[in-house]
């Protein structure tokens, strides 16, 4: 795709956004003639993030136009050449300038989909050579992503339905490229815009914004409009002079209040003014450049009210309580920079080579692998609520509704049968040796699935603090799978 046609690519990652031991693995994996070996991993993380009990899955739009677009240039090849060891033979590098990722498959959860701990957000089969080279930015397109969104639907739960939210924090993001995601993903887990121009124009994410303090202070009181006379709003009428109203309206407001009528300051009336002028149609006013306590009046409750400042989970849950009179709330540093839980700690694991399933043996149990190409499925009771996921292998019958089926939650000693009503399959194939399966959602479209989502978790695992864990559990297959290749151990 060329970026000119298509406003997201500009924003796309390039395939040295890698780290270089996937280049000495390459050439490794080359030298021992495996490079065209067949190779599935999958993307998952371990633990759900800011100790709850559910994850958003996101970050799939950018990894399909991150695989479309992959192509090593001269220039990348010239790089690699000068940092790898200097005897590299010179055909490895004719190997690369030849890659792309035609023949990689994907199967994935769609974008704004409930995640849990193991089951794969991602699966990527294809070459080894080239599907080991995607590791780590498919872990960097994914996890961050997936993190905001979690971040931000968590912040909507709290402030509920009714109240706006925007995200504010490029100014605190870590780089523009983390800004730029924070935009997108925060608006996917449920924001309703952002302040970030470019994510408007890049992704299509709805802007709004306030205004500074500078505005404000850099008005003395002494400047004369140019033109104060304002149209009505109807269309209809004589203009008025604005400045000369709110010279009389202060007036009267101050008598009622109780005030002298130099008393506020005059730069921030001249600077009210100034912007009501440019933006008739939709004024606001930055009410504490210099105090705010006496704007505390009754008929405020008629005006619509943005806030900001540093707001975080439990502010946000004071701001949101019945009664508030907020309507607006703006939130920076604590949705993108996720300082309750800055990594969403996702691996990209080797599940099969070569046909043949493969599993990381270790003695942290939370680090071992489950082993080959699976499937996943979300079982449901008959009210619709969620039961848990189910991981099997891929060459197992789907689990059917009505049928008792025997399974073995993770981190369980035991069994135990479920019998679902409905059962849905979790992953959908996106990409097959290297062409789009199908339309992928726009973000709009993710942003309303995921609060479909959200809405179908019960509360117990909705909660944010000391939630209920959501089961996965393994099929007896899988589960047998596991036993035997840790009773072989390491070969």
């Amino acid at each position: 795709m060329a970026a000119e046609q298509d406003p997201e690519g500009r924003a796309a990652a390039r395939p040295l956004l890698t780290d270089l031991y996937q280049a000495t693995m390459a050439l490794g994996y080359w030298r021992a003639g495996r490079a065209q070996e067949a190779a599935e991993f999958e993307l998952f993380f371990r633990r759900c993030p800011f100790g709850g009990a559910f994850a958003l899955a996101a970050g799939l739009r950018d990894c399909v136009r991150f695989l479309r677009a992959f192509r090593l240039r001269d220039a990348d090849v010239q790089f690699l050449a000068s940092v790898l060891p200097p005897d590299t033979e010179p055909a490895f590098f004719e190997h690369l300038r030849a890659l792309d990722c035609s023949g990689v498959t994907v199967r994935a959860l769609p974008e704004g989909s409930l995640a849990f701990p193991g089951v794969p957000l991602l699966q990527v089969s294809g070459p080894l050579l080239v599907v080991q080279l995607l590791e780590t930015p498919l872990l960097c397109l994914v996890s961050y992503a997936s993190l905001i969104a979690t971040n931000a639907a968590r912040l909507r739960l709290i402030a509920g339905p009714e109240k706006r939210l925007l995200e504010m924090g490029l100014r605190r993001a870590q780089g523009p490229d983390g800004g730029l995601t924070a935009s997108t993903y925060s608006y996917l887990g449920g924001f309703d815009g952002s302040s970030n121009v470019l994510a408007g124009q890049l992704r299509g994410v709805p802007v709004a914004g306030t205004l500074a303090h500078s505005f404000v202070t850099s008005f003395s009181g002494a400047e004369v409009p140019p033109d104060p006379m304002l149209a009505p709003a109807a269309g209809q009428g004589p203009r008025v002079d604005l400045a000369a109203c709110v010279e009389v309206w202060l007036e009267r407001v101050c008598a009622h209040l109780g005030l002298g009528a130099q008393e506020p300051h005059p730069g921030e009336r001249a600077a009210f003014v100034a912007y009501a002028l440019a933006f008739p149609r939709a004024f606001q006013g930055l009410l504490d450049t210099y105090s705010v306590r006496r704007f505390q009046v009754p008929w405020l409750a008629s005006v619509p009210i943005a806030v900001s400042n540093n707001i975080d989970e439990e502010e946000l849950a004071r701001l949101a309580q019945k009664g508030s009179e907020v309507d607006l709330i703006g939130i920076g540093t604590s949705v993108v920079t996720c300082p309750r839980q800055p990594s969403l700690g996702c691996v990209y694991k080797l599940v099969a080579v070569g046909g043949q399933p493969r599993m990381k043996l270790t003695e942290d149990p939370e680090k071992q692998t489950l082993p080959g190409s699976k499937a996943a499925f979300r079982l449901l009771g008959a009210d619709g609520s969620l039961l848990l996921d189910v991981l099997q292998l891929a060459e197992e019958p789907p689990p059917q509704a009505g049928q008792e089926l025997r399974l073995w939650p993770r981190g369980a000693r035991e069994s135990c049968t479920v019998r679902p009503a409905h059962v849905e399959p979790l992953l959908r194939l996106w990409v097959q040796q290297g062409q789009l399966c199908e339309p992928l959602p726009s973000l709009a479209e993710s942003r309303a699935f995921a609060q479909l989502s959200l809405s179908r978790l019960s509360p117990a695992h909705r909660r944010l603090e000391q939630p209920e864990q959501y089961q996965v559990a393994l099929s007896e297959k899988l589960q047998a799978l596991v036993n035997r290749l840790r009773a072989l151990g390491p070969q």
